[in-house]
């Protein structure tokens, strides 16, 4: 979530970005709460306060011999008042960070501000294929060769499912080898996380409240599991409710995981074959930097997801997306789309964010 200093000294600076990002949002009554809480925090160390010091006139009275029951009886009145206060200072921090974590990031100067059709190209790697009249696509050819096989994905699962067979399955085992490696060579530590989190690490990522609607459920007797749609969220938790020495740091990930999307509202998105399902495999890079490294650690993971590309000859773009189409906990993110000869078209392939101190807070 945002620094409540930041709402708190230069509410203009997080309603300036809001609106970069396509949202107007009044802060006065995120701000009201804050004051009222910081009241409640000094009311009840105030209250502490009188209690302790009446509890040792207490002690000095019974050593003295002395009646000390109305002493009692204001002491047993503070810890009323108290146990109100601090009851009233919880249920407003409760209200306070509800709002603050359906506060998305800063963003950064240097992103473009619109919606999904805004980004700004940043350059063209590679010939892209142009075939007249179109060829076959990824769904065809995977079709003809056996290796997709949609409609029995679909009997089993429902749409959005597909079976990967075959050639198809040494190719994208080949693939995250392929990438282990290469990331490796640059630090970059193996992991294979948990695809079932807690509730917790949604928020803590910044993918609840925002994405909610994406993600599946898993009812659980105790506590609700969800189903990631990117490693990104078990490999920040990784870290969970630790304290990083900076003499530690960088600390880079590879995750190897299945992802899970609902996919909500995508109808009519690139929903032919592969391109938008509901369970896939990925290669996430994640990296925890001191906070000042973190512009020059983007660039960093960029520049290696593009030499992926490029040791996959395959053409592509990179795109710096614009404010309205950030996630939450993102402040800048660049896309990688790569030429797709059955479309015809870019589309995207890898993307990278950098999300500051967000999720760390």
């Amino acid at each position: 979530m945002l620094d409540i200093r930041l709402i708190r000294d230069t509410p203009e600076v997080v309603e300036a970005m809001l609106r970069k990002r396509g949202a107007d949002m009044d802060l006065s009554h995120l701000r009201d709460l804050d004051t009222q809480r910081r009241a409640a925090n000094t009311e009840l160390d105030e209250l502490r306060a009188q209690r302790n010091a009446a509890s040792k006139e207490i002690g000095a009275a019974k050593q003295r011999g002395e009646d000390a029951e109305a002493e009692m009886a204001a002491v047993r009145e503070l810890g009323e008042k108290m146990d109100a206060v601090a009851d009233r200072e919880k249920d407003l921090a409760n209200k306070l960070d509800t709002m603050l974590l359906a506060l998305p990031n800063l963003v950064q100067d240097d992103v473009p501000t619109g919606g999904e059709d805004e980004g700004t190209e940043l350059r063209r790697v590679g010939e892209p294929r142009i075939v007249e009249g179109g060829t076959a696509d990824h769904l065809d050819l995977g079709t003809a060769l056996d290796m997709i096989d949609m409609e029995r994905g679909a009997r089993t699962s429902g749409s959005r499912f597909a079976y990967l067979k075959g050639d198809a399955v040494r190719l994208q085992y080949a693939l995250v080898n392929f990438a282990i490696d290469r990331l490796g060579a640059h630090g970059f530590e193996p992991v294979v996380p948990p695809v079932l989190v807690r509730e917790e690490a949604m928020w803590g990522t910044g993918f609840f409240p925002a994405d909610a609607s994406q993600v599946y459920r898993i009812p659980e007797e105790n506590h609700d599991l969800f189903l990631v749609g990117t490693s990104e969220v078990p490999l920040a938790a990784l870290h969970m409710d630790e304290i990083l020495d900076a003499d530690q740091l960088p600390i880079r990930y590879a995750g190897i995981s299945s992802c899970f999307r609902r996919e909500a509202g995508a109808a009519g998105k690139d929903t032919r074959g592969i391109i938008r399902v509901h369970q896939f495999d990925k290669v996430e890079m994640f990296s925890f930097v001191e906070p000042d490294m973190s512009r020059d650690e983007h660039d960093f993971i960029l520049a290696r997801e593009e030499e992926l590309m490029t040791a996959l000859e395959l053409p592509y773009r990179v795109v710096n997306i614009a404010a309205g189409d950030l996630g939450a906990p993102a402040s800048k993110k660049y896309d990688i789309e790569v030429w797709l000869p059955g479309q015809q078209a870019y589309r995207e392939l890898t993307s990278c964010s950098n999300c500051t101190d967000y999720q760390a807070r």
